[in-house]
């Protein structure tokens, strides 16, 4: 081993909206075995990791939910800081490209690309609002998709077919923002010299990467270089990211792909002082988990602005996923097909190392695979629950029934081939899961953790020491068979909770309880060693490690699945071919301008939302009108999760007569529409409005 250090980094999500499932699977699920693994075997590593938080997705996110881009990011990094804590994600830090320290790390890194006269000045044509006097990112251009005729494709993409578009192909194009229709401008903006980097980049990936790399990473770099690197833009005209540290860059940000990679340094910086050790020690080992979406920034381009800084160590290997997709369809949050951690974990309490398991031992390492609730439900119920918990649990029922509750002693003199075959077994899986971590093969690795449960099963049934003790009174002796088989099952258990530990912690920490043993069993030394459990303890009654899944949680989660999911053709705006018919509720009585005055409308933010205990259509919200915060109960808990409402901007009856409810009292009302489909809509501001703005 050449390092004397690991800095592992995972993707920075977006955060401009929850993860998912192929979040997990793509990426972070991974890098935590790797990492766990890596700390079992009491290496120095750091794992870092934050939100990325600049960027055009954030800005569209704001614009879609008439919140702040701040408030958004707050939102977001809240709940997916929380759903990784929730799924044992072991991060040493995550952090956020909006603090302070970021944007000083990635100022400071751009001044020195700048000051060392790498960046090319260009002025280009750009759209922009002559409205709003902004210039436009593709995806704040907006118009009819010229392949499938849907009216609200983006300026790069359209949702509804997947065609990758430039707004010149848009019919009727017009800006997000104002609708304006959107003109040509020139701006300004600075370059990395990509190309100057393609024959250095070629030597260190083509020649050197080749046999180290996954074949899918060294793939998409290799068809990059063959088709020759372009100068690319760092900078963009927008109000939302780091701003560029230049005098004559008034209004211009960094990229967000030139800062969220820094995002990795600055972490790591907030992090630990010593921070340079990780980033500027040639014996560090560098590893970037990403998606196969993100292979090109993390090994063509970050590695170049690397190296044309200068004193950093480059990533020793890039190990991307390919894509999860669910039921057979890609994911997409655009139209809510996806199946949220956040969820997962509401509906699933306590079972996190059940999704870990079936993400790990389905996991796309070398193509997309499907993730579907029935194979959820099989590998749970076959592999482990009647494979590794049930050796596990039989191996603690039959111990107390037959030892006495207490670790039995090994008589070497009556031990057979099977016996030392078991033992052997140990040893080499042990050989077996550290090869496949190392080399990125956690499907693999996770595989041989269970089969060497399965042989323990098998070598237990050959066994049978519940026959065997039937026969203790005619011989005694043979005692010392069912004692031999049940230690060594149980000394099996005790180097299996080390084994599954980088890929099922909390498993594996239930077992240690079980085995009334400290945590520091599960350091990587002792695995393959069979004097883990000493003869003559005592050991807690068997837990089940895990619970079979029943045909009907499986039914609801396909069904909810597919009712949440955001169908093209029930879209606010659609083609006349499909549009929605919609019945309309009789007009109230008529009233005069004298009345309607009388009502007191505010712009509020819902700041925190819960449920109300015992009823089932309220939810108790603190809403910031400005110059106050009120509680406010209202019946939408049937159309909103508490999570995912907390920043939404809306319209309060602020001068409504309080009224109690459920020993509540709640001082006014929130504003709502219904759609065609009977679910609530938020009535609110068009455009960010300050809390406490008067509506009129």
């Amino acid at each position: 081993m050449d390092f004397k250090r690991l800095l592992v980094t995972a993707a920075l999500p977006y955060a401009n909206g929850p993860v998912h499932i192929g979040h997990l699977a793509g990426c972070y699920l991974p890098a935590d075995i790797y990492v766990r693994y890596q700390r079992a075997q009491k290496r120095d590593i750091k794992f870092v990791c934050g939100s990325d938080e600049h960027g055009v997705p954030i800005t569209i996110r704001a614009m879609k939910e008439g919140i702040t881009p701040q408030q958004v990011v707050d939102k977001y990094n809240a709940l997916i800081k929380e759903s990784f804590e929730q799924m044992g994600i072991s991060f040493d830090i995550y952090s956020r490209t909006s603090n302070k320290i970021h944007h000083e790390t990635s100022q400071a890194f751009f001044k020195k690309l700048y000051d060392d006269g790498l960046f090319e000045e260009r002025e280009s044509e750009q759209y922009f609002d002559e409205e709003k006097q902004v210039f436009l990112a593709d995806r704040y251009i907006v118009g009819t998709c010229p392949v499938c005729s849907n009216p609200n494709a983006y300026g790069d993409q359209c949702e509804r077919c997947g065609s990758s578009l430039s707004p010149e192909q848009l019919i009727n194009p017009h800006s997000a923002l104002s609708n304006a229709v959107p003109v040509k401008k020139k701006t300004k903006h600075w370059y990395f010299p990509l190309n100057k980097y393609e024959q250095w980049l070629s030597e260190w990936i083509v020649e050197g990467k080749k046999d180290e790399w996954k074949a899918n990473v060294y793939g998409q770099c290799k068809s990059w270089l063959d088709s020759g690197l372009q100068p690319r833009a760092m900078t963009r005209d927008s109000s939302w990211g780091v701003p560029v540290p230049l005098p004559d860059a008034q209004g211009k940000v960094l990229y967000v792909w030139f800062d969220a990679p820094i995002g990795y340094i600055s972490a790591t910086k907030e992090l630990t002082n010593q921070w340079s050790d990780y980033w500027q020690q040639e014996d560090t080992k560098l590893v970037h988990f990403i998606g196969k979406d993100n292979i090109v920034f993390h090994c063509i381009i970050f590695p170049a602005m690397l190296k044309a800084h200068g004193g950093y160590v480059l990533p020793d290997n890039v190990p991307a996923n390919e894509f999860l997709n669910i039921e057979g369809e890609k994911v997409s949050t655009s139209r809510n097909w996806a199946v949220w951690v956040h969820d997962y974990i509401k509906d699933f309490p306590d079972q996190q190392d059940v999704l870990r398991y079936v993400l790990c031992s389905n996991a796309p390492e070398t193509k997309d695979n499907d993730f579907t609730w029935k194979d959820f439900q099989e590998r749970t119920n076959s592999e482990l629950v009647s494979i590794f918990g049930n050796f596990v649990n039989r191996a603690f029922v039959l111990m107390h029934k037959l030892c006495g509750g207490r670790v039995p002693k090994l008589h070497t003199d009556v031990m057979d081939e099977a016996d030392h075959a078991l033992i052997q077994a140990i040893q080499n899986t042990k050989t077996l899961v550290e090869s496949d971590i190392e080399n990125y093969k956690f499907r693999d690795g996770l595989f041989e953790v269970i089969d060497l449960a399965r042989k323990g099963n098998k070598y237990m049934q050959d066994k049978e020491p519940w026959i065997v003790a039937k026969s203790l009174t005619e011989n005694p002796d043979n005692q010392k068979l069912i004692d031999n088989c049940l230690h060594l099952c149980l000394q099996l258990t005790a180097n299996l909770a080390i084994l599954i530990n980088p890929f099922l912690p909390f498993t594996a920490r239930k077992m240690c309880g079980m085995m009334k043993v400290v945590d520091r069993m599960l350091e990587w030394e002792n695995a393959g060693k069979m004097n883990l459990l000493n003869v003559g303890y005592p050991l807690k009654a068997p837990e089940l490690l895990f619970r079979k899944i029943e045909d009907e949680e499986i039914k609801t989660q396909v069904e909810k699945l597919h009712a949440n999911m955001v169908k093209p053709n029930t879209a606010a705006t659609e083609t006349a071919s499909t549009e929605v018919k919609v019945e309309h509720t009789d007009l109230k009585p008529e009233i005069s301008i004298d009345d309607f005055a009388k009502i007191d409308l505010r712009a509020g933010v819902i700041l925190s939302a819960e449920k109300v205990e015992k009823a089932d259509k309220l939810l108790k919200l603190e809403i910031d009108l400005g110059f106050e915060k009120r509680t406010v109960l209202s019946g939408i808990a049937q159309h909103f999760s508490p999570e995912e409402i907390v920043g939404k901007q809306v319209t309060v009856v602020a001068n409504l007569a309080p009224r109690k409810m459920r020993g509540i009292e709640s001082k006014g009302m929130i504003l709502m529409a219904q759609n065609a489909e009977g679910k609530l809509i938020f009535v609110s501001p068009l455009e960010q409005a300050t809390a406490g703005s008067e509506v009129k």
